[in-house]
């Protein structure tokens, strides 16, 4: 697959994140390390599932400097809305910003969850899951993605099912949900 020609910083500790209550309205803003930090602090995310036309998904390896669950494999993309930033806006551009690409991606459901990853910190999102397609392909940032690949849902499950602990926790209940509620391709 292709890296990024360019490494572009698209994200750092300092930067605000949206603060929100178990309904998704807004309380507030705290930096990203602090959100993170012991059980953290429920904000908002987003969660993108990329297929090709073969109903491939596009999974992504976090790359290994990462606070939380470097090295681990997981859903196309995920991160957090700017403050001020609408949830399309932020999902697009994180989109571009990690992987090169563009897709067409449709609303699935929220949730929220919580993660701890032992004394690292935990994860606290009030989480949009989105759904979608692109056939481009990635020219991934190294600075967020050690690697990426396609996988069709067979495969993944029979990983899933074989190697869990190499999958982060959000990426797996999204994934069992997305089944459930018969969103994914077959």
């Amino acid at each position: 697959m292709n890296v990024c020609s360019q490494h572009p910083i698209v994200s750092n500790d300092e930067e605000p994140l949206v603060l929100v209550d178990a309904q998704d309205r807004e309380i507030g803003y705290l930096d990203k390390a602090s959100c993170h930090d012991g059980p953290g602090v429920l904000h908002r995310a987003f969660s993108l599932f990329v297929f090709d036309s073969n109903n491939r998904l596009l999974l992504q390896q976090r790359a290994a400097e990462k606070r939380l669950w470097g090295g681990f494999w997981s859903n196309s993309c995920c991160s957090h809305p700017r403050q001020g930033e609408a949830m399309a806006d932020a999902v697009n551009r994180r989109l571009e910003q990690e992987l090169g690409i563009a897709g067409d991606l449709s609303f699935a459901y929220k949730f929220e969850y919580q993660a701890s990853f032992g004394e690292a910190g935990s994860e606290h999102e009030l989480c949009w899951v989105y759904v979608g397609r692109s056939d481009e392909q990635p020219a991934f940032n190294p600075n967020e993605i050690e690697q990426v690949r396609w996988l069709g849902r067979a495969e993944l499950d029979a990983e899933l099912k074989n190697n869990p602990e190499a999958f982060t926790p959000w990426f797996k209940l999204e994934w069992a949900e997305l089944a459930r509620r018969s969103l994914l391709p077959d």
